[in-house]
């Protein structure tokens, strides 16, 4: 065993040869949008996305689904396994199989398995200080599905937070592989100063993030401040501020979606800044995002300014 959870990874690494070793994950939820397809969608980016923050290449899962059959019949369902087929066929990943039962409610998810050099691993216990921070999705997605639950937004304003939890890791992955990484992990339940914090956990190192330096899906801070946020991200906010120092100015709305509670969210990346225009550059020639949010430095927990 390679990388166990000690660490609280993204996922778990086993060496199999000198030149392989084999990255497991599994991940799967309840649905957090009213389409079946884009439901399937989202869970299976999420699920590779796990694989693709380790630096490693996903080539098979299984599905994992929950649902009341007798209730909706089989036609959801069916779409549920199509959309995650889909980000299934666009990440060359082969579904071997899987297991179904039934439940009150439906859930979806996938167990994935992919490879990666041993040498080429990328955790989330490598930053060191003096390295840039970068993330590569916006911030806000739990908000935007509490507020699409209450009616707050449509599904056309729904739309933008779905076409970011469908995009795949792929391509930040490739660019941090291909530039040379020190850390990295994905942002997903416990939001991106839970993450962050397993950074600088694992790693022994303190970040500062830059506030107004992180994306945001747009109109989230309105929506915070109507009253509308998950109950995870006020659980992740309760427990964020034991080990966040904010500064005065930090509003509360923009404190709570530092916290919000994240479905298939972008890498945060840990790199020496000597490398930070090569990264930023091969971010972007892939088509996401390359928001530079912070840096890291000696000592412990996070500080927001």
């Amino acid at each position: 065993m390679l990388v166990g959870y000690g660490t609280r990874d993204d996922a778990g690494v086993y060496k199999i040869a000198d030149d392989m070793a084999l990255v497991q994950t599994v991940d799967f939820f309840t649905p957090i949008v009213d389409d079946p397809y884009d439901f399937g969608r989202i869970a299976a980016a999420n699920a590779l996305s796990d694989v693709y923050a380790m630096g490693a290449t996903p080539i098979t899962a299984l599905n994992i689904a929950a649902f009341p059959i007798e209730e909706y019949g089989e036609e959801p369902l069916t779409r549920i396994l199509e959309g995650g087929a889909a980000i299934a066929r666009e990440a060359g990943v082969a579904i071997l199989g899987g297991h179904t039962i039934k439940d009150v409610e439906p859930k979806y998810g996938m167990a994935v398995t992919g490879t990666v050099h041993p040498d080429r691993i990328v955790t989330n216990a490598g930053a060191r200080a003096g390295d840039v921070l970068f993330l590569t999705k916006p911030v806000g997605t739990g908000i935007f599905g509490s507020a699409l639950k209450k009616d707050a937004i449509d599904e056309a304003r729904m739309a933008e937070a779905v076409r970011w939890m469908t995009t795949l890791n792929a391509n930040a992955a490739r660019a941090m592989l291909a530039v040379g990484v020190h850390a990295a992990t994905d942002v997903t339940g416990f939001g991106l100063l839970g993450h962050a914090a397993e950074i600088a956990q694992a790693s022994g190192v303190r970040l500062h993030l830059d506030a107004a330096a992180v994306p945001l899906l747009s109109g989230v801070l309105e929506l915070i401040d109507a009253g509308i946020a998950p109950g995870g991200t006020y659980t992740n906010a309760e427990e964020h501020a034991a080990f966040t120092d904010f500064a005065a100015s930090i509003a509360p709305a923009q404190r709570l979606v530092l916290s919000d509670a994240q479905t298939s969210g972008g890498l945060l990346i840990a790199v020496a800044a000597e490398r930070a225009d090569a990264l930023r550059s091969a971010l972007l020639a892939g088509g996401a995002l390359a928001a530079q949010i912070g840096r890291v430095a000696a000592g412990a927990g996070i500080a927001v300014a």
